[in-house]
């Protein structure tokens, strides 16, 4: 079901109108440079802290290492891990909510500015705000696949059988949210790790962990929206990480504008054609605005 937010436009400007004049230099150089183009936007999770989900570099962020694929095929204790720990993170992290930014983009994209969103975060939030055509770079985690025979579920579906089976860990408590969904579990030796109800087989969340790389098929999907773009946006990522970093040397070599919107410095700095050091929420709500894209049709299911 989808909803249409008539109270957007007004809530932006409440939450603009205190800029600075340097802010307005800068907007007003933004909307010059993309006024009358299609842009690709690609995101990375420092869009989606301000709804609570914490960022990998970004200022105040820890340092974490991710299981790699191979750990998490090898050993039922890594995945007894994995899964004490994202199931926890999952029950946070499903009910975050998109934000302004979030909100934005799927503004453009209706009034037809974005010609679509490429996604390193596994929130789901993009399209839970209203984007349609979103490239999801690493995955999703409100999706579960096989290994072993490619069968397919629900994440809240499995949710819902891990805590069947694991009734004792729901009160495990003080618990702090990864980026990746994830939390730091200590206690997860009895943990029943969900198998395959086709054929046996290891489950795993339909994300792209550390070892493995982009599906062909996604990473053409995410080069298309920048091939068809006319210029790109970089909103909350540092581009370290180097499968949205070469959208970025994609858009350069195409000689199309780069805009990059980040706290803090990013990989592709240097050929940024504007470089804005700011939250993304007050950035593309100010952008929206400014390009006339003041309505949105949210995903409310």
């Amino acid at each position: 079901m989808s909803v249409i937010s008539t109270e957007y436009a007004d809530h932006m400007v409440s939450v603009l109108q205190e800029f600075s004049p340097s802010w307005e230099r800068e907007m007003d150089d933004l909307a010059r440079l993309l006024d009358g183009k299609r842009f690709a936007v690609l995101t990375g999770a420092g869009i989606s802290t301000d709804s609570g989900i914490p960022d990998y570099r970004g200022q105040g962020a820890s340092r974490r290492t991710p299981m790699s694929i191979d750990q998490f095929r090898s050993d039922v204790l890594y995945r007894k891990r994995y899964w004490a720990g994202s199931h926890r993170g999952w029950l946070t992290f499903a009910s975050a909510l998109p934000n302004d930014g979030h909100r934005a983009v799927a503004a453009l994209e209706q009034a037809r500015l974005v010609s679509g969103v490429v996604t390193q975060n596994v929130d789901g939030l993009h399209r839970r705000a209203g984007s349609a055509h979103v490239v999801d770079l690493h995955g999703s985690l409100d999706r579960v696949v096989c290994l072993d025979c490619g069968q397919r579920y629900d994440r809240n579906a499995l949710a819902a059988r891990l805590a069947r089976e694991n009734p004792w860990f729901e009160e495990v408590s003080d618990v702090a949210l990864a980026p990746d969904g994830d939390v730091d579990i200590t206690d997860f030796d009895s943990l029943v790790v969900p198998e395959c109800e086709v054929c046996g087989g290891v489950l795993k969340p339909d994300v792209v962990f550390f070892g493995e790389v982009v599906p062909f098929r996604v990473y053409s999907a995410a080069t298309a929206i920048v091939r068809k773009a006319e210029a790109l946006v970089v909103a909350g990522s540092s581009l370290m990480v180097n499968s949205g970093f070469r959208l970025v040397d994609q858009a350069r070599k195409a000689r199309m504008p780069v805009i990059i919107v980040n706290r803090g410095a990013t990989k592709a700095d240097a050929v940024a054609n504007i470089r804005i050091d700011a939250g993304t929420s007050e950035v593309l709500a100010d952008l929206a605005l400014r390009l006339g894209a003041t309505d949105v049709t949210e995903d409310i299911e």
